[in-house]
């Protein structure tokens, strides 16, 4: 039951691990204040895992600890993951840490979290 649910947040998660471990010279140059073409994309990508990842979290019926609390284990496991996937690009050539990509990929994980609550909540 619980992977029914999370299906797709797998799968997102897996195709966020594919575009940050994308060798430098593949990637654009869009710029790097937070403004940029590149913070606003990793702003809405984590923001559709965070929303994604509390909507599975929340209908599963597995673990009730992760369903009554599925915004709080979604916000700590989705800015842990973007700092992890953040981290591993000293591994990928052409890539560096930036820390504005760990600000905008945060940044994206509370995004996600007001917009389950405009979704879902108000």
């Amino acid at each position: 039951m619980f992977w029914r649910f999370n299906f797709y947040t797998l799968v997102w998660m897996l195709i966020i691990l594919a575009l940050i471990l994308l060798p430098g010279r593949q990637m654009p140059q869009l710029g790097t204040s937070l403004l940029s073409p590149d913070k606003i994309a990793h702003t809405a990508v984590f923001a559709i895992l965070v929303l994604l990842m509390i909507i599975g979290f929340a209908k599963q019926q597995t673990y009730p600890r992760l369903r009554n609390m599925a915004a709080s284990y979604a916000l700590i496991l989705s800015v842990g993951y973007a700092s992890v996937l953040e981290g591993t690009q000293i591994f990928s050539e052409g890539r560096t840490i930036d820390i504005y990509d760990i600000v905008a990929n945060t940044l994206g994980c509370g995004l996600g979290y007001g917009l389950f609550l405009a979704i879902y909540k108000w």
